[in-house]
């Protein structure tokens, strides 16, 4: 599968992508950290705010899209940044603060990976998460029956399927590594403008959910335009613009865990 993170289309909707990783952060009591780490920063927009928060630390950002990295790094905001896995991540010292935002949803069976991380921080370290949990939602649904269809399916066979647990699960896993432990979720309501884009939910998760299907579809190019043609089509039916405008609901599940 063709690698097909786009920094630039998963900046399109950067503000609103943006504000769960502020709520997070702002749940995060570290003082002065000198050692932080966001593993899946992407494109470096949002690992800035550590930087910005903890001047006198050391602030490094890790993903695994070599293009995500070069972007990030093209900021020039004083994080430095290098390719790597989450799965991986094995830190010779303990860190002060473990930042991971919409991330771990594509690991499978993370909990175990969540404990690991939090054991990765200090004595008095922090480790704060933030994953979707809006996979019952249409956005998600409405794809996964496509790609099922027979004139699909044997071409997406075994794709990465983004999953999550909710808040009081992440609370459980962490609670025995932790002082503190602060678990919650919210439901955002994004709206979004139909009018400069009639396919503003498919812009959405072209550059994240849809992005494996879309990434295998490649080497198919009549096959490929035609499936995004059906997911444009499908998804206007559900998500219909009133006064141009579409809204498309998005849950969000958040831990904090001080030790």
């Amino acid at each position: 599968m063709a690698d097909d993170w786009s920094p630039d289309r998963y900046l399109t909707y950067a503000d609103e992508r943006g504000r769960p990783f502020v709520e997070l952060l702002a749940r995060v009591r570290a003082a002065a950290p000198r050692s932080v780490v966001d593993l899946g920063c992407g494109p470096g927009n949002l690992t800035g705010l550590l930087a910005q928060r903890w001047p006198d630390a050391q602030v490094t950002g890790v993903d695994s899209a070599p293009a995500m990295v070069e972007a990030a790094r093209a900021l020039g905001d004083g994080v430095r940044y290098e390719v790597g896995d989450v799965r991986d991540w094995n830190p010779a010292d303990r860190v002060d603060v473990v930042v991971t935002n919409a991330t771990l949803q594509w690991v499978p069976g993370h909990l175990d990976l969540v404990r690991g991380l939090v054991a990765r921080t200090t004595p008095q370290g922090w480790f704060a998460m933030q994953v979707p949990g809006n996979f019952d939602e249409p956005s998600h649904t409405v794809r996964r029956e496509l790609e099922q269809e027979r004139v699909y399916r044997d071409h997406l066979r075994d794709l990465p399927a983004p999953g999550s647990y909710d808040a009081a699960t992440y609370a459980d896993a962490v609670r025995p590594l932790a002082a503190h432990v602060d678990a919650w979720e919210t439901t955002y309501l994004h709206v979004l403008d139909a009018a400069a884009d009639p396919d503003p939910v498919f812009t959405w998760i072209s550059a994240t959910s849809a992005r494996p299907a879309l990434g295998a579809l490649e080497a198919e190019p009549a096959l490929r335009e035609r499936f995004v043609a059906e997911l444009k089509e499908r998804l206007r039916e559900v998500y219909v613009p009133v006064d141009g405008r579409v809204v498309m609901p998005f849950r969000r599940v958040f831990c904090v865990a001080g030790r």
